[in-house]
């Protein structure tokens, strides 16, 4: 469709953590922190993983708990190194199908909620059934890429 896409992940492992009771760009902040020290060394090898994107979050209807990942890399995906940070964790997501809506600009938690809300309006719209209560937000830029900025909401179809 136009204004979204409908992809198929394969199952994947991700790094996650869990920030619980603050706002959505503090979690973000705090959760992108522990997960980059993890991937700068902070695992049980002390190795060095190179960053990947998105970073996701994983944002529930009327929760304040907040789950930031980063993608395991390709070479990592069999045996990643396990955290030494008690918050941080490898999960593994099973293979989905979800609908995606892309856009540009510098994203707030607000504009997330927007985008989220706009796709979900367009799927029920279109008669199509998927989780209504959570999504996921997934960045690709670093904060200091200034144009051309990707960025993504995530639903998953049921």
């Amino acid at each position: 469709a136009k204004d979204y896409e409908l992809r198929h992940y394969e199952t994947a492992k991700w790094v996650s953590t869990v920030i619980r009771g603050e706002t959505q760009k503090e979690a973000m902040r705090q959760g992108f922190w522990k997960l980059f020290h993890y991937i700068q060394g902070k695992n049980e090898k002390e190795m060095k993983i190179d960053m990947t994107v998105p970073v996701t979050c994983l944002v529930k209807s009327g929760c304040t708990d907040f789950k930031i990942s980063f993608f395991v890399p390709f070479e990592h995906q069999d045996c990643p190194p396990q955290p030494t940070d008690s918050d941080v964790f490898i999960e593994e997501r099973k293979a989905a199908a979800l609908f995606v809506r892309s856009f540009g600009g510098f994203a707030s938690p607000e504009k997330y909620a927007e985008e989220a809300d706009a796709l979900a309006r367009t799927l029920r719209n279109r008669g199509q059934s998927f989780h209504e209560d959570f999504f996921y937000t997934a960045g690709y830029d670093s904060p200091f890429k200034l144009f051309n900025r990707h960025n993504e909401v995530w639903y998953f179809k049921k």
